[in-house]
């Protein structure tokens, strides 16, 4: 469940990068909080 979020939170991600409607730190907050999301699940035994 959280390794689902997290790719959806980094699709967002990219397509903000790509997109011009980025909505400045936001979207780099929800990359960094998909990262965590992904390392505490490898960590937790993924």
């Amino acid at each position: 469940m959280l390794y689902t979020i997290a790719v959806v939170m980094l699709v967002l991600w990219v397509l903000g990068l790509v997109s011009s409607y980025t909505m400045g730190g936001f979207i780099h907050v929800l990359l960094v909080i998909a990262i965590v999301m992904v390392l505490l699940r490898l960590i937790n035994g993924g």
